[in-house]
This record gives structure tokens, sequence and C-alpha cells, in this order.
């Protein structure tokens, strides 16, 4: 790739533009944005005139914003930036980062002996993907050709990223990592979906996002002509279950009460029946909840931790609709306004916690409301361990305790399932 000599150099100090280069590429009629110092490439702005902050995603569709060079003046300071790969300025511009973070080191495994997977996108006019994956036991069952096909389907867990709804990809090398392996030792289908972020697109965005993803999902079931063989030969989609690391755990929780509250609303109805997909079960890994009165873990939370108490409520800031507080119901599921939980018929529900975690208590308190309500709701925390840490160590020892903890969610929840079937 050729860039020819420097467009133009923006320079301002302390919280505002500083230090950046934009360079044309000639062959793609854009710009990247480079860091002087180090060379290091910031963002990539398709446009064939000035730089206009057309940003580029792999998870999202490209996002508008005023132009980058005439807001580039001492007056556009950056206002909000998350690790440099998400910066919003004074006027409004949002500036994105193509790279990856440094937490998603190169080192992480990218294919792994005994699964399969493959990229689609499920939502064309957004464009969102999906990463798929599947055991190679599974893909060696369908090509046998012998016997009956659906006892060598596999469940399906469907699972979101975190990100705290501004950051994060099914592409990023962490999120892949954990599902390749979350795949081969829960042998299940797994399903990594993207959806949009904030702030570009403010919550309830990615909560709609999640339940679109679902009903793609089930046109996969219903809908063999248009299906994708390759992963309708493994699943099974009367074994289904929902899963979220951090910001996908609240999507998942979400879509649980949504579920649960359309259930308690039609309990004469024969809906599920005639659903293509079941969903059996929800697993909520150490999911982002929000309140504005703290627990005793944020207010404790030391400054070098991550993430911190200025990070989630920067998170907040940039997801939430303009205006609201953390009690918001997308943020606290037992705010004020937020929907009432003790009447809505939930399925299942893992919630795992960390103990280093700073949404450690609240995601404790969420467990225990949910058991004094009746709910049937299984807690599993992991001592001295910090938020994510499957995503830090996607190979290590917790993470396969991790991994089996949810492998036996899943079989417990199968089994109740054919047992009330039977009786």
């Amino acid at each position: 790739m050729q860039l020819s000599s420097a467009f133009v150099s923006v320079t301002s100090v302390h919280g505002k533009l500083e230090n950046f280069t934009f360079h044309r590429v000639a062959a793609k009629d854009a710009y990247i944005m480079l860091d002087r110092p180090t060379g290091f490439r910031l963002l990539e702005i398709i446009s064939s005139t000035e730089p206009s902050c057309l940003v580029n995603s792999p998870t999202m569709p490209a996002v508008s914003a005023a132009a980058c060079c005439a807001a580039a003046t001492p007056a556009s300071e950056v206002v909000e930036d998350l690790f440099g790969f998400l910066r919003v300025l004074s006027d409004g511009t949002i500036l994105r980062s193509p790279a990856e973070p440094v937490f998603c080191p190169t080192t992480f495994p990218t294919s792994h002996p005994s699964v399969q997977w493959k990229e689609a996108v499920y939502d064309k006019a957004k464009n969102l993907r999906v990463r798929m994956y599947k055991p190679a036991v599974a893909a060696a069952a369908a090509g046998g050709g012998s016997g009956d096909a659906s006892r060598n389907k596999l469940p399906v867990l469907v699972h979101f990223h975190g990100g705290g709804f501004c950051l994060g990809s099914c592409t990023w090398g962490n999120v892949h990592a954990f599902c390749l392996r979350l795949a081969a030792d829960a042998g299940a289908v797994v399903l990594s979906a993207g959806y949009r972020l904030a702030p570009e697109h403010r919550l309830p965005a990615a909560l709609d996002d999640g339940a679109s993803f679902m009903r793609w999902l089930r046109d996969q079931s219903a809908n063999a002509a248009e299906a994708d063989a390759w992963l309708t030969e493994a699943a099974d989609f009367r074994r289904v279950f929902v899963t979220g690391d951090s910001a996908g755990g609240t999507i998942a929780h979400h879509l649980a009460v949504r579920a649960g509250s359309a259930a308690a609303a039609e309990p004469g109805e024969t809906t599920a029946a005639a659903d293509p997909v079941t969903v059996l079960g929800y697993v909520l890994m150490m999911p982002f909840f929000g309140g504005v009165r703290r627990t005793s873990s944020e207010a404790e939370c030391p400054a070098e931790a991550f993430p911190n108490l200025d990070v989630v409520d920067r998170f907040w800031r940039l997801s939430l609709p303009a205006g609201a507080t953390r009690d918001h119901p997308a943020a606290n599921p037992f705010g004020p306004d937020s929907p009432d939980l003790a009447a809505a018929e939930l399925r299942p529900v893992l919630v795992v916690a960390g103990g280093l975690d700073l949404l450690r208590d609240r995601t404790v308190d969420y467990a225990e409301q949910l058991a004094a309500m009746g709910k049937p709701v299984e807690l599993a925390e992991f001592a001295g361990k910090v938020h994510g840490f499957y995503l830090h160590e996607p190979g290590s020892e917790a993470t396969g305790e991790l991994i089996q903890a949810v492998a036996r969610f899943v079989d417990g929840c199968v089994a109740a399932t054919e047992a009330a079937a039977a009786a």
C-alpha cells in the first residue's frame, strides 16, 4: 500500500487531538490516520476528498460524523477516550481504531484441531456478522450418512461478546480463541454474534440486535431452502442456550426477560411447541450491570484494576440513552423502571462471578434476588479471578473449569427437559 505525502497534520495538547498525521492511500481512495511518533495506524477514513471520519469497522456499518479536519482545531477536545480505540470529540465526532487491543495478542490460537469455523452476515442492512464454530465430530457424523441424523446433532450456544456496549467484536482474537475452546470442550455448536456498538448506536440497539439474531436463528431452523447447511447439519435447535460475556451477559439477561415476560403474558398459548428454536437456558458470564448506588466491590475497586470504576462509568455514559442514569432498565435489572422479574417465567440461568471483579457484588446480588423469587438460578463464583479472565487466558485451567461448569449446566437443563417430557 503506497502513501502520498502527508495531507494534513493536526496538533494540540492535553486532551485534544495530538500528534496525528493523515496520509492519502491513493490505491484505495482513502486516508489513514497515523500516530506521528510511532507510525501506528489509528484509523482508516474512506473519502475521496478531505477526511470526513467515515469509519469502516468489521462488525458495524460505516458511521458518518462531522468533518475531521474542520473539527481538528483547539476547540475540538477529546471528551471521552477509551484506550485510544474510541475517541469522542466535543463536536460529536467519533473516531474508532480498526486495530485489535493489546489483550488480543497474536499468540492466541486462531484454530483448533477439533473445531471447524466460518463467518457469515446475519443482518445485511446493518452489516452484523456471526462466527460459527462446530466440533469436527459433528461434521464427521453429518457426513457419515448413516443412522438418525438428529442423534448426531449438538446443542447450540449463542454467544454475545463483551466490551461495555462500546468496544469488542466477534472477530477479536480473544473472543475467537475462547469460542474455539468453548465449542471443543463443551461439545457444542457456538454462534458468536456481533451487534451494533455505542455511542453511534446507544442502547437498546444492542439488545434489539440480540433479538434480531434469535429471529435469524429461527429462520435457519424453519427455512431449509435458505438455511446454511454447514450449520443446520450440526445444530440441534431444540437445545439452544444463550450465553454472553460482560455486556453480552447483559444482552442474555434481557433476552431471557423478554422471552419470560411474553410466556407469562400468554400462559394458555402453545407458542413454545410451535417455535422452531427452543431456548433451554441462559449463561451470564460476569454480566455488565449497573446502578446509581455503589456496591462495596465497586467502591473498593483499586484504580489500577481493569476495568475500574472510571472505565465502567465511561461505558455507561457512552452507551445509555442520552440523559439516562445507571438505574435505567438497560443497566439495572432491579431499577425503579425495570421489568418485574418476579412475574416473568424465566428459563434456568447460570450466573458466573469473579472474586476480584468490581462487578462481583452486583452479579452475586442478581443471582440471590432471582433465587429469592423462586427462579431456577445457579451461581458459579471463581475466587481470585478478575473480570473476563477467560478472555485474557483462554487456554488456562480456570477457563477450562468455567467451560465445564457451562457444559454441566447444559447437560442438566437437557436432562430436566427430557425427564419432564417423559413424565
